[in-house]
Formats: C-alpha cells, structure tokens, sequence
C-alpha cells in the first residue's frame, strides 16, 4: 500500500517532498517516518532531481511528535522503533547528495524542527513558529537536534531554546540565523522552488562535493579540510566538469548582455 502520510512530486528539476498528515499538523508517527525516508531515497536516486524542497501540507511544517499517540502510551520496544527511524532519517538528509530546503509555515517543533535544521537551507513563511518543547513533556532532543541547533545559532542561544522550551517566531529565527529568509505564507513553497531553480543551474557534481565539503568542515581540522577541497576540485577537473560549465556559463552571460 502506497504511504499517503508524506507525498512527493517534481516540478522540472525540483523534487518536493511534502509531509502529509495535515489533521495532525504533520505530526511524527510510524507512517510519516516511513513515508519521508522512502521520499529521501527516491529523491536522491533520481538523476533528473538537482535539488529538494522538504515542506508539510496545510497550516504546519511538523509540530514534533504526535503527543496524542504518545499518551496512550508506548513500549519500550516501539519507542526504540522510532528513534531508530528519527536517526536513521537525519542520515537519509546528509547523505542526500543534492542541495535541500525547507519551506516552513506554522509550527515547526520537536523533531518537525530538527527536520528543518537538517535541510541546507530555511524558508520560513511569516507565520512560522519554532521550538523544542522535549524538557516540557519529559523528553530529550533525538534526532542530533543538539549538534545542529549548536552549530547554526550558537551554544548560548541552543542552550536558551532548549532549556526553556519557548517558542521563537520568525523574525526572530531569521535574527539568529536559525532561517536564511522570510517571507509571505501564500508564496513560500513558490519562493522555495524558485531558490532551488537557481541552484539548479549550477554543476550537480560542483554541489554534490562543495555540499560535502560544507558538512565535513563542521568536524574537520584546517588542514584536513584543506586536502578535502584539493581532492574535490581534481575530481572536477578529471570530469572535465570545468570544461562543461564555463561554457553554459559563458553562454548565459552572451543571452543576459
């Protein structure tokens, strides 16, 4: 039976993938789970998918765990079933290979919020809300929450939304660098797709590596990282990727004059 609780479609070169439990404000369970890490793999095994846009269907992005199944309670064993699926999840989006954004509205809380922070980049509509409210409800961060939250805001602002669990808007996530633009909730997805279309006239092999490189910089030492580049760069001259791309951008600097 086909997964309904996350869809995916392609416009042009633009895999969007939408998380499709509206009812529920695109809530965490078993299906949604399944259904994004299907999603992920078919998005990146598609050699006509440059990039991706992660979002959620009606007024949501994913507002975590869904708390109304958590209270009729879970055994142990099940909970280790979704941790498994929340990280296993976070690996699926690092090993995406392609450039990913997200298109936040609404509420993006919990694990629906390390979905988001695991995207390359974040586009948040203006009604968009944030948080990790775990501590409140007796749980902990599962999904290297903590590692991402830390390393785009801060320590002392992680610490700050973690410890306390309130919830930031978006102006505010965009103060702190949590979301990379804002904009109208009617033109987010369209805004989003725009973005990756750009992307997408750019060398797939060039994003593929300097996506890599980007990741492997956050634990790399300098000189670690510098031998990293160099490998990278002699792939794409061995491609003759250079060669390639010059000459499209050349040719759309004759069509711009």
């Amino acid at each position: 039976m086909e997964n309904k609780a996350v869809t995916y479609r392609i416009e042009d070169a633009v895999g969007v993938i939408t998380l499709h439990r509206p009812e529920r404000l695109n809530a965490i369970n078993g299906d949604l789970l399944q259904g994004l890490m299907s999603r992920l793999e078919a998005a990146g095994s598609d050699e006509a998918v440059r990039s991706v846009v992660l979002t959620g269907a009606g007024t949501s992005f994913c507002a975590g765990e869904d708390l109304k199944e958590t209270s009729a309670g879970k055994t142990m064993e099940a909970w280790r079933w979704e941790i498994d699926r929340l990280q296993d999840t976070q690996r699926a989006i690092l090993r995406l290979g392609k450039p990913l954004v997200a298109a936040i509205k609404g509420y993006a809380l919990g694990g629906g919020l390390e979905f988001a922070l695991g995207c390359d980049v974040r586009f948040a509509a203006t009604d968009a809300r944030f948080g990790f409210p775990e501590t409140g409800v007796g749980l902990t961060i599962t999904g290297a929450g903590t590692k991402l939250i830390t390393q785009i805001v801060g320590l002392g602002k992680a610490k700050e939304l973690v410890f306390s669990g309130e919830f930031i808007d978006a102006q505010e996530a965009l103060r702190i660098g949590l979301v990379n633009r804002v904009v109208e909730p009617s033109v987010l997805e369209t805004e989003a797709i725009r973005f990756c279309r750009k992307i997408n006239e750019n060398s797939p092999l060039s994003l593929r590596l300097s996506r890599m490189a980007l990741d492997l910089g956050m634990h790399l030492s300098f000189e670690e990282i510098l031998e990293v580049e160099a490998a990278h760069l002699f792939s794409c001259v061995a491609a003759g990727n250079q060669e390639e791309w010059v000459r499209k951008k050349m040719d759309r600097m004759k069509k711009d004059r």
